[in-house]
C-alpha cells in the first residue's frame, strides 16, 4: 500500500475515533436529576456513633444521601455569619470563611486563565454563586456541642502571608463552648499545593469529650463547553467525584450517576476528590484509619450541588486531656511528577480515558525530553526523532518495496492493456509479479498504523496534561495545546504530504475517480489538521518530513545501484 492511501486510512480512524468520542459524550448521558430520591444509609466505621451530621449549608440530603446526616429546616434558629480571612502562599491565595473554617476560595497563582495573560488566575474554589465549590471539615458529638462547618470560629487577624524567607504559614482558628476548645489550623508550605489540616481538641470541662471528625467537598456542576472541535479538551475531559481505596483502587463517579449509583463505602488509606479538567481538590486523611466515604446531592440550594464525604469514628477525650485529628486538602493542578509523592494513587487523576495505555509512556518521554531542551515544541520534535528511529527498519522495508514498485510500473501497465476488463485474471498475474520482484505491497501500511497509537496518545497528551497547558514554542506558536493560529504548520503539512505523493506510485488498478481523490487527500487531511492542537501537527508535520528525507534517500540509492548493476 502507497503513503497516499496509508495517510487516507490513518486520517479516517483518527477522525473516527474522535468522532466516535464527541458522540457518546453528547448523547450517552445518565438520565437527569430526579427532585426526590429515597436516602441512603452511610455505613460507618467502628467506634460510638456520632451525632447526625449535617449535610452542606445545614441543607437536607434529598438523593443518595445520609438519613442521619438530614438536618431539621423547620427550625427557626439563626445561621450565624462569619468573617473571611485572606491567605495568601508562594502558589495559592486562598479566602477562609470563619464560618465552619471553610475554604471558599482559591485562586492558583500560577495558572493563568488565558494565554499570555497574568491575570485572571485559574480560581477553584468558589463560595456564592453557580460555580459554588468548597472544602469543609469538623466534628460532631452525640454528647455535647461541637464544631461542624457552621460553627463560627474565632481569628486572631484577616490576613495571613508567606513572607520573604518563610517555608510556611500557620492560620489558626478557635471555637469554645463548655470547656472545650477547638483549635483548627491550617498550615500552607512554600511552593506547595497541600494544605495541612489539625483540628486540636483540648478538653477543660469536668466530663470525657467525645466526637467523629469530617471533611467533604461540596460544588455544583460546572458550566462546561460540550460543543464538538478538536482543540476542546472540555469535551472529553472527565468532571465529577473520584475516590481512591487501595483494593479497588481509582474510582469515579459523574454527577449524572450520583443519584442512581451514590457511594456507601469504608475506606482505610484512601482519599476523596472533586476532579475537573486540568485542576482537582482532594481531601486526603489520615491513611492508618478508617473513613466512611459517601456522596449526596442537595436540591434545595438552586442548582444541585453534590457532596463526597470523609467521616471518622469517634474519638474520645478525658478531661483535662487534649487530642489532635488531622488531615490534608490538596487544591491545585494535575502534576504528573509530584501527585503519587501527595498520596498514593492521587496521579490517577490524571484521566486519559481509553488510551491512556499509550499516553502514559509518550508523556514520560516529553517529559523527559523537555527536562533536557526546556521547551515542549522541540520535545514533540525529538519524540517524532526518536520514534522515526525506532520504526528505521520497518521503514526501510516499506520505502524499498514502494521503489520496486515505481520500477515495476511499466510492466503493470502492461499487464492491464494484457487483460483488459478482466480485473480477477490481472489481479492474480499482478501479484505473481509482486511475488517474482519481492515486492510486499502492504508494506507501507505497518509503518503508519505503529505510529497511529503515538498520533492518538499525543492528542490527549496535548488536551489533558496541565504540563502542556498554554506551552509555547516559539514565533507565533504561542501555545501547542489550540491550534495554529497561522495555519503555517497545515499548509507545510500539505506540501509534504502533496510531495510524498508525488514520489509515491500510483496504486495498480487504480479508476480516475479514486485517483482524483488520492490527489486531494493532501488538501482534506490539511484543513482537518488544521483544527487539531499545533503541537500534534507539528509532530505529524515533522513525522511526514523525515519520511519524505528517508524516502528520497533510500530511492536515490537503490537507483544508483540499479545504475551500477546495468
Amino acid at each position: 500500500m502507497n503513503n497516499a492511501r496509508s495517510f487516507l486510512w490513518i486520517a479516517l480512524a483518527a477522525l473516527g475515533f474522535l468522532l466516535w468520542n464527541a458522540w457518546q459524550n453528547d448523547y450517552h448521558r445518565a438520565q437527569p436529576l430526579p427532585a426526590i430520591a429515597d436516602a441512603v444509609d452511610v455505613e460507618r466505621p467502628s467506634g460510638d456513633r456520632p451525632a447526625d451530621l449535617p449535610s452542606a449549608d445545614g441543607a437536607p440530603v434529598v438523593a443518595g444521601g445520609d438519613t442521619a446526616g438530614a438536618v431539621d429546616t423547620t427550625a427557626t434558629e439563626p445561621v450565624p455569619a462569619g468573617r473571611i480571612i485572606r491567605v495568601v502562599s508562594d502558589v495559592l491565595e486562598l479566602e477562609i470563611d470563619t464560618r465552619g473554617g471553610t475554604v471558599s476560595k482559591a485562586n492558583l497563582r500560577h495558572y493563568p486563565v488565558n494565554a499570555g495573560e497574568q491575570t485572571p488566575t485559574v480560581q477553584l474554589f468558589d463560595g456564592s454563586g453557580e460555580h459554588f465549590f468548597v472544602a469543609q471539615s469538623g466534628l460532631v458529638s452525640s454528647a455535647s456541642a461541637a464544631p461542624d462547618h457552621r460553627a463560627v470560629y474565632a481569628a486572631t487577624q484577616d490576613e495571613f502571608r508567606l513572607g520573604e524567607g518563610q517555608d510556611r504559614v500557620d492560620i489558626p482558628l478557635s471555637w469554645t463552648r463548655d470547656g472545650v476548645t477547638v483549635t483548627k489550623t491550617y498550615t500552607l508550605k512554600r511552593g506547595d499545593y497541600t494544605i495541612d489540616v489539625a483540628t486540636k481538641v483540648d478538653n477543660g470541662a469536668a466530663a470525657e469529650w467525645s466526637a467523629s471528625a469530617y471533611t467533604q467537598l461540596t460544588r455544583t456542576s460546572p458550566i462546561v463547553n460540550r460543543k464538538f472541535s478538536f482543540t476542546n479538551p472540555e469535551q472529553y475531559s472527565f468532571v465529577g467525584a473520584a475516590w481512591y481505596s487501595p483494593e479497588e483502587k481509582f474510582e469515579k463517579l459523574g454527577f449524572d450517576d450520583f443519584v442512581e449509583e451514590p457511594l456507601n463505602r469504608t475506606i482505610t488509606g484512601g482519599w476523596a476528590a472533586q476532579q475537573q479538567h486540568y485542576f482537582f481538590a482532594a481531601w486526603i486523611p489520615e491513611a492508618s484509619e478508617a473513613q466512611a466515604y459517601s456522596t449526596a446531592v442537595i436540591t434545595d440550594q438552586g442548582a444541585p450541588r453534590y457532596l463526597i464525604r470523609q467521616m471518622g469514628p469517634a474519638f474520645k477525650v478525658a478531661p483535662g486531656a487534649s487530642a489532635t485529628r488531622t488531615s490534608r486538602l490538596y487544591v491545585g493542578p494535575k502534576q504528573q511528577e509530584k501527585l503519587d509523592a501527595v498520596a498514593p494513587g492521587l496521579g490517577l487523576t490524571i484521566d486519559y480515558g481509553k488510551v491512556t495505555i499509550f499516553a502514559k509512556p509518550v508523556f514520560w518521554l516529553l517529559n523527559a525530553l523537555h527536562k533536557l531542551v526546556q521547551n515542549w515544541g522541540f520535545a514533540i520534535i525529538l519524540t517524532t526523532l526518536l520514534v522515526k528511529l525506532l520504526l528505521y527498519p520497518l521503514s526501510e522495508t516499506q520505502y524499498r518495496s514502494m521503489a520496486k514498485m515505481r520500477k515495476v510500473q511499466p510492466r503493470i501497465e502492461a499487464l492491464k492493456q494484457r487483460y483488459g476488463e478482466d480485473r480477477q485474471k490481472f489481479n492474480q498475474a499482478m501479484m505473481e509479479l509482486y511475488s517474482k520482484e519481492k515486492i510486499n505491497p502492504v508494506g507501507g501500511c505497518f509503518p503508519l498504523l505503529l505510529q497511529f497509537p503515538v498520533f492518538i496518545a499525543l492528542y490527549w497528551v496535548l488536551l489533558e496534561s496541565v504540563e502542556l497547558r498554554h506551552a509555547p514554542f516559539i514565533g507565533w506558536l504561542t501555545n501547542l495545546s489550540a491550534r495554529d493560529p497561522y495555519f503555517v504548520l497545515p499548509v507545510a503539512n500539505a506540501a509534504i504530504m502533496w510531495i510524498t505523493q508525488k514520489m509515491s506510485p500510483s496504486p495498480a488498478g487504480m479508476d480516475p475517480i479514486q485517483q482524483k481523490v488520492l490527489q486531494y487527500m493532501p488538501l482534506v487531511f490539511s484543513i482537518t489538521m488544521a483544527f487539531f492542537p499545533s503541537g500534534l501537527v507539528l509532530y505529524w508535520t515533522i513525522n511526514g518530513a523525515l519520511g519524505l528525507l528517508q524516502q528520497w534517500i533510500i530511492t536515490r540509492r537503490i537507483e544508483a545501484g540499479e545504475k551500477k548493476a546495468a
